[in-house]
């Protein structure tokens, strides 16, 4: 196997959850709005911020990251695999996919650093599952909670108001919290506190809870009035960005990522995520996958330029996954079956670009053909906690994980 090294009582939570406000006759839906007062805080304006994106579906690394000068390759994938020619090559053995121009560039910067083989041991082939897996860092386990969110517990233990932000039309698994309760919104101009229309009206003219004698009835309306609070900051936020940039096709998210830094939300983590299992190419792969990876690519090189812009790229690092990889040898669809061991990458100004991890062999394959794992992708956790956000990852992987030396 080559080694590849890099080249360079009752409580607000439980109300939450169960989105129970019978007291004041109040519906709140659970995890979709932060727990406290909107106060800034100097921890988004100033701290690291760390950006994850995920490419549910079970994204084709070998397809992404291709492994040219192995004659392997070819012979696995006779019909899918790409040629040389046709690739953008960074070494004397990988390229990139045609359509990752962007990334290209990141990876000629320095500013992009590729981690091979990621993945567990004993894999599940369910999206589903496997991505429950990522989600909670806890392979093999029932966790209930997120590890990006058990990260915001451990990084702001007193729960700061939208101190977490998930892009979405519903809360990923990863960001689920014991003390934070993310802001969770697909598109700002809408997003509010849902309720019924005859609530409307009562919630949208909420009293100062501080003002009110009965202490339950006060506690249900501060809820009531911090989801309000939550909704108006991310509208305006988003009504007063403004960006040159060009995302591509689609932002994937991240330009409602940088209208909430440009802001100066307190924000420090941030996750956003492809829908529907766009990933999932058992079907003439080559032109879908092609295309998918060129929004990708666009997306988060249009998301660095606009940091830059904005004088944030110093702050921002970006992770990306997927559930898991795809089988090695080609369908008779000629697309990929699910498979084990992928690809990750990190994306940032302020990372040391690079390979990372050991390369899997493409010629050892487990009993289904798939890549053997060859980088617990729990490293890579631990890298963003400890290489770049400063906290100590043993307690919120719930495990020791060595993280690679990424960081500048």
């Amino acid at each position: 196997m080559t080694k590849c090294t890099h080249d360079h009582g009752l409580t607000r939570r439980s109300l939450l959850h169960t989105g129970l406000a019978a007291g004041a006759g109040l519906v709140a839906p659970p995890l979709m709005f932060a727990p406290s007062a909107m106060g800034q805080t100097k921890q988004g304006q100033n701290g690291r911020i760390l950006v994850v994106l995920e490419l549910s579906g079970g994204n084709d690394g070998l397809n992404t990251v291709v492994p040219y000068a192995d004659d392997a390759y070819y012979r696995l994938r006779p019909q899918i695999g790409i040629k040389p020619a046709r690739l953008r090559k960074l070494d004397d053995h990988f390229g990139l996919n045609s359509g990752m121009s962007g990334m290209e560039k990141l990876w000629k910067d320095g500013k992009l650093a590729i981690v091979h083989g990621a993945g567990y041991a004993d894999p599940s082939f369910s999206h589903f599952t496997s991505m429950a897996y990522w989600h909670t860092a806890a392979p093999n386990s029932g966790e209930q909670y997120g590890w990006v969110g058990r990260l915001a517990d451990a990084m702001a233990p007193q729960a700061p108001a939208n101190f977490l932000i998930n892009i979405g039309a519903n809360q990923s698994l990863a960001v689920r919290a014991h003390k934070h309760v993310p802001v969770v919104f697909n598109n700002p101009d809408n997003f509010q506190r849902e309720a019924f229309f005859e609530e409307k009206e009562a919630l949208g003219a909420l009293s100062n809870p501080a003002k009110m004698s009965n202490a339950s009835q006060r506690y249900l309306l501060d809820i009531a009035k911090s989801a309000n609070d939550a909704s108006a900051t991310v509208r305006k936020a988003w009504a007063g960005y403004r960006s040159p940039i060009d995302y591509g096709l689609t932002d994937l998210g991240l330009r409602r990522v940088a209208a909430m830094i440009n802001a100066g939300l307190p924000a420090q983590l941030y996750y956003t995520s492809y829908a529907n299992n766009a990933f999932d190419t058992h079907v003439v792969q080559n032109d879908l996958h092609g295309r998918l990876l060129t929004y990708t690519s666009d997306a988060i090189s249009g998301f660095m330029q606009d940091m830059e812009r904005i004088g944030r790229a110093d702050d921002v690092t970006v992770m990306i996954f997927s559930e898991f990889g795809r089988r090695v040898p080609e369908n008779t669809s000629l697309g990929t079956d699910h498979g084990a061991a992928n690809n990750m990458f990190v994306v940032g100004k302020k990372i040391k670009g690079g390979h990372y991890g050991d390369l899997p062999s493409l010629t050892k394959l487990d009993a289904g053909d798939n890549l053997n794992f060859t980088t617990d992708f729990r490293r890579v956790y631990a890298t963003m906690a400890e290489g770049w956000l400063g906290q100590k990852s043993a307690p919120v992987l719930n495990g020791a994980f060595k993280p690679f030396d990424m960081f500048a």
